[in-house]
């Protein structure tokens, strides 16, 4: 078996600083801005979009010359806002091949996919590229794409590419002629070896290629022979594969500090935008996310939310963290905010023909959440009985939809009905040889006709929550011949006489 010719894509952006801020904020589009970087006074431009390039900003410049051009928006640099960006093109370049191996510099991002063997998955290298870059674009980075069977020949490729192409294919065997019209800066040459060949009247590839090899190592040595090589698209390189975690995570810096509830969530929802765009590319669904504000002057506040059902519904999403927000709103002006959510399986629930309809998974969370900002994080859920015969004994634990139905099984045994008193009333009880005769109940007087017990159960020695209960099971009637059933508890450790539930 043949093993198939090597072909490499190399994915580029420029201005890649710049274009991790637009992301986030689509509304700076359309107007010239820059990213300043480093401490005030002497901040410089380090990254900026074509339409401030078009009025004359460039690199380096600081802002006393930025305030020149009053229309240029000035942007803090934000390497957290630049990582997340990084992390979501590594994680839809990894949907098309697993190896990859990042070549990015401080201005540009530059990442290379082994897509050797992939044709019949993904179809041809040109169809490939094609899907490769509609996919970056839903992100919000504009980039090209170029493809060819030499690793270093697709980079230069990609870097001498002009805006208006978006997808350069190198033939197989045709590398030199692709290379030969490229610039020398797509090498990013040192000084010294660029100011040596511009001496030498050598500005393009080709022309570097058709140089004698011996006379060239002669004068510039091996560095030389390597840089003839890459020109002739003949140099060999060592694939080394990038190893990245998938991590759902955003991260935005606020212009002002946000005081307002209902203006952050118009970040919050361009944040989730690009959770669930980056979940859906892997058949995933967010599972909880946890939003962590920055306070002005004060420590982070951090809110997780968790649905019944992983989803991907963004206006759930919002819904849900508003209603948490609101129930527990910072105490601080808002600087920046991060977004982290847990992916989670996207499979449906497959219930039974005649088993009850469950409500929407959207309409119950956001009730539960109302519910829960009305009576308290620790009274909504589901009862869980604890390991113990104490009374109340049980926690409250968030309501779960299983995963598979399970066959419920109905019993036809008629069962007794209990009412559950919350709290246990206090009554007066009169005791004759230890058992209970009668009592006064709601200003009515019971006469005890059987009493069943006492039982007795006690717990918790070790600690200071020691408990003691003694229980008797009554069938009493009152003066007007009402019947009632009760369960009478003594306190041991209090003496003290209630009824805790009424029987039906």
């Amino acid at each position: 078996m043949t093993r198939p010719a090597e072909l490499y894509a190399c994915l580029y952006a420029k201005e890649f600083p710049a274009q991790a801020m637009v992301r986030l904020r689509p509304q700076l589009r359309e107007r010239p801005f820059v990213v300043m970087q480093g401490e005030a006074p002497l901040q410089q431009v380090c990254s900026l979009n074509t339409k401030a390039r078009t009025l004359g900003v460039a690199h380096g410049m600081t802002n006393v010359e930025i305030d020149t051009f009053p229309s240029v928006t000035v942007l803090p640099h934000s390497q957290a806002e630049e990582k997340a960006a990084k992390s979501a093109l590594i994680e839809c370049a990894g949907t098309f091949s697993p190896r990859l191996e990042d070549c990015s510099d401080d201005t540009s991002l530059l990442l290379v996919i082994d897509i050797t063997g992939t044709e019949r998955l993904l179809g041809s290298p040109s169809k490939m590229g094609k899907t490769l870059l509609h996919q970056v674009k839903s992100l919000g980075i504009t980039a090209c794409l170029a493809i060819a069977g030499n690793f270093h020949v697709a980079i230069c490729l990609a870097r001498g590419m002009s805006p208006s192409n978006q997808v350069a294919i190198a033939a197989s065997g045709q590398e030199s002629v692709a290379l030969a019209r490229l610039s020398l800066t797509v090498l990013d040459l040192p000084e010294k070896y660029a100011e040596t060949l511009s001496l030498w009247g050598i500005h393009t590839l080709g022309m570097l290629a058709a140089l004698p090899e011996k006379a060239l190592v002669s004068r510039m040595g091996q560095e030389g022979r390597r840089l003839r090589l890459l020109a002739r698209g003949e140099l060999k390189h060592l694939f080394v594969p990038l190893e990245a975690d998938f991590t759902l995570e955003e991260h935005m810096e606020l212009d002002t500090p946000v005081e307002l509830l209902d203006s952050l969530l118009f970040v919050v929802g361009v944040l989730l935008e690009q959770l669930i765009l980056r979940a859906t590319t892997r058949v995933l669904a967010l599972a909880s996310v946890t939003i962590t504000l920055s306070l002005e002057g004060a420590t982070p506040h951090t809110r997780t939310v968790r649905p019944a059902l992983p989803t991907n519904n963004r206006q759930l999403w919002i819904k849900l963290l508003h209603l948490d927000l609101e129930a527990h709103p910072p105490q601080a002006a808002i600087l920046a905010l991060t977004l982290t959510a847990e992916p989670g399986s996207t499979s449906k629930v497959q219930r039974g023909l005649f088993s009850p309809q469950l409500p929407e998974p959207m309409r119950l969370d956001v009730t539960l959440a109302r519910i829960r900002a009305i009576v308290g994080e620790d009274c909504v859920g589901r009862a869980v009985l604890k390991d113990t015969h104490q009374r109340d004994g049980f926690t409250i634990e968030p309501f779960t939809i299983p995963s598979e139905s399970s066959a419920e099984v109905i019993s036809t045994q008629p069962r007794v009905a209990i009412r559950q008193l919350r709290p246990p009333e206090n009554i007066s009880l009169t005791l004759i040889g230890h058992q209970p005769k009668a009592f006064f109940f709601r200003e009515k007087q019971y006469t005890v006709e059987r009493a069943y017990g006492p039982w007795l159960t006690s717990g918790d020695w070790w600690a200071p929550t020691l408990w003691g209960h003694e229980q008797w099971d009554l069938i009493a009637r009152s003066r007007d011949g009402e019947l009632l059933g009760c369960c009478l508890l003594r306190d041991l450790t209090q003496n003290l006489w209630q009824i805790a539930a009424l029987y039906d």
